[in-house]
């Protein structure tokens, strides 16, 4: 056992000791199928959260999106992210001759799954904010990829925007029905939509 392999065992194993990180599927099973898992934004662990709800080979073909600057800041950072959750890297700051979905789109050429945050940022207001344009425009040129809403309950609790030390709180991960872009449907429906699947899962939630 590689020690990025024997850290992500230790990292999975803590995340579901300090939340439980029980996973529900309710609208499709954990199948190793190429996939786009979006979800609700409110903490630095979302990501770790799904992919620890991930059954373990679900998890080797799955990388989260991280920000550049945050996720490379230092050398543990960026080691944890590289080798650890083959993290695909998109800049929050560049120039207007740079595409921020291309890292994105090789990924999912090269047959990845992925787990992404329509948001773009991190949000406490308990249901997520609008949806920016990337799923719709990833949706649009990988129709075959699986496009599923996630739901992560509690997670603000563990880990607050601005702290860094997690509290123990039993949280949960919610996957639903697959969606796809419809022929003829316009961004704006179709952001408003994918945002609708992700408020669904919430446990009594509603947008």
């Amino acid at each position: 056992m590689t020690r990025a392999e024997a850290m992500g065992l230790l990292l999975s194993s803590v995340a579901r000791l300090i939340t439980g990180a029980q996973g529900h599927w309710k609208g499709c099973p954990p199948k190793a199928e190429q996939r786009i898992y979006f979800a609700n934004h409110q903490s630095h662990l979302d990501w770790v959260l799904i992919w620890a709800a991930l059954p373990s080979e679900l998890r080797a073909v799955t990388r989260p999106i991280a920000a550049k600057d945050y996720w490379t800041s230092s050398p543990f950072k960026h080691w944890i992210t590289r080798e650890v959750f083959n993290a695909v890297y998109v800049n929050r700051q560049r120039t207007d001759d740079q595409d921020p979905l291309e890292p994105l789109v090789e990924a999912l050429k090269h047959g990845d799954s992925l787990v992404i945050f329509p948001e773009g940022t991190r949000s406490n207001k308990g249901l997520p904010q609008a949806f920016k344009s990337g799923l719709y425009h990833l949706a649009e040129q990988f129709p075959g990829v699986q496009l599923i809403p996630t739901w992560i309950d509690n997670v603000q609790r563990v880990m607050p925007k601005g702290e860094v030390v997690p509290v123990p709180i039993l949280c949960t991960v919610t996957f639903g029905a697959p969606m796809t872009l419809q022929p003829d449907e316009d961004k704006r429906a179709f952001l408003t939509r994918a945002r609708d699947a992700v408020v669904a899962m919430k446990p009594g939630g509603t947008a």
